[in-house]
Formats: C-alpha cells, sequence, structure tokens
C-alpha cells in the first residue's frame, strides 16, 4: 500500500487535480445531481462539482488524503472508504474518478461497487493510468532495485489497455459510449522533480527497503533516465492515460 503525504501531494502535485479539470467537462454535473468522486485526493475536483451545484460525496482510501479534504473543504462530505468495498445501492446520478482506479488491483469489485452505486441510466467518467503508463520510469526503477539487492519489487498499480477494461465493463453491466488512450507527457516540478515523483507515488515500491538503499536507488534511476526524461530544464513523466465513458442501462 502506497503511504500518502497530503501535504506534499498538495505542495508538488497539484498537476494531478490540474489535469482533471478537463475532465470534469465531460462529467458535466448539474444542479440537484447527486455524486460519487471516487479516490478524491485532497478534495479540489470535489469542490470544483459542488460547485455546480451538484451534491456530491467524496471517498478516498487513505485517511491523511481525507483529513486534508475535510479541512480544506469542511462544508463537502468526505469519507474514508476503499472503493474495492462500496455498498451504496442506487444512491447516484453519476460516479466520477480521476487519476485513482490505477492505484485499486482489484478492478472487478470496483466496477461492481459503482455499477450498483449508480441509479439506472447513471453514468461513470473516469481517467487514471491505461497500458504504457509511467513506463520508462518504472522500467529503470525497478532495474535499479533489482541492481541494489531488491529484484523481489512489483508494481502497485494496474494499467490496462482499452480493450481490457472495456471488456471488464461490459462484464459487469456498463454500457460503454467512450474508451481513449492517449500519451499524456507531464511535467515535475523542479530539478527534484523525479525523485519526488518517486517518494510520492512509488512509496509502495519502496516502503519496505532502508533508506541509505532507497537513496541509491533514486540516484541511480535519476541518473539513467536522466538522458531521456530531463528535457529543456524540468523532468516529464510518460504518463498514458485511460478515459472512459460508461452507463448504466435504464432497464
Amino acid at each position: 500500500m502506497n503511504q500518502w503525504n497530503a501535504q506534499l501531494y498538495d505542495s508538488k502535485h497539484q498537476f494531478v487535480s490540474n489535469y482533471g479539470e478537463s475532465l470534469l467537462k465531460v462529467l458535466d454535473a448539474q444542479p440537484g445531481e447527486h455524486i460519487l468522486d471516487v479516490g478524491c485526493g485532497t478534495g479540489d475536483l470535489t469542490q470544483t462539482i459542488a460547485d455546480a451545484g451538484a451534491a456530491v460525496t467524496g471517498i478516498d482510501a487513505s485517511a491523511d488524503m481525507i483529513q486534508k479534504a475535510k479541512s480544506k473543504y469542511p462544508a463537502l462530505s468526505f469519507d474514508v472508504a476503499d472503493a474495492q468495498q462500496l455498498s451504496y445501492e442506487n444512491a447516484f446520478d453519476a460516479a466520477f474518478s480521476n487519476a485513482a482506479l490505477h492505484w485499486m488491483r482489484s478492478p472487478q469489485n470496483v466496477l461492481t461497487g459503482v455499477f450498483d452505486s449508480l441509479v439506472p441510466g447513471g453514468r461513470f467518467v473516469a481517467e487514471f493510468g491505461g497500458k504504457g503508463n509511467v513506463q520508462t520510469i518504472t522500467k529503470a526503477l525497478f532495474e535499479q532495485c533489482a541492481a541494489h539487492g531488491h529484484a523481489e519489487a512489483r508494481s502497485p498499480w494496474y494499467f490496462p489497455s482499452i480493450g481490457e477494461y472495456s471488456h471488464l465493463m461490459e462484464l459487469i453491466g456498463f454500457d460503454v459510449h467512450f474508451a481513449h488512450l492517449y500519451d499524456r507527457p507531464t511535467p515535475l516540478q523542479g530539478d527534484e522533480g523525479l525523485k519526488s515523483w518517486l517518494h510520492m507515488f512509488a512509496d509502495g515500491i519502496l516502503a519496505s527497503i532502508d533508506s541509505p538503499t532507497v537513496d541509491a536507488i533514486l540516484n541511480a534511476t535519476e541518473e539513467q533516465l536522466r538522458p531521456t526524461l530531463f528535457q529543456n530544464g524540468e523532468w516529464v513523466a510518460d504518463y498514458r492515460r485511460l478515459r472512459v465513458v460508461a452507463f448504466k442501462p435504464n432497464h
């Protein structure tokens, strides 16, 4: 499990929410709708949904993230919850998720819970890491983990292809209207941007390794990637995103 640092997330990785703003246009929240924000983080996009006049509930598995969200937006409803174990029934007009579903290794459970949470005709709008996401970064990281005596390191993420995820949605019962996999090179903040990203998002890989070895792994990973991912004075992560829109049938 990744250990989330909400303060670091907000101060160094605001791009996560910023990129999610285009997804909100796809969601097109309407006044009076009830919307579930799955993996809401520190609540920035949850608040934007509420600004549209919707009644929104934000959930996240990280208590630290939810605590931060509640402190930032005390008027909104936030709960610590694992989206792989949802228990809502016909409660929401829409479910929304930005940059969260790739952390959930039981996608069938997630999709079943989201499907059950929607009213008939309800929509599911999501974007997350797709097949090939941060492949250059992770390949180098795992190579350096192995070189430093930790060949057992494994990816904590789920990055599906369009076909895999669309098929799974259809098996659950969704009517898939849209699925798009695209490259989104993502600048990371500052000269330390890559290390900061790895500390934030690869904690689940590195948490069991002692600090001096982690430092050595990160230094070696940075050195290996600098020729390809350090561009014009900044690090650029090789993101690939999968965006989907699906509906729960009316019948």
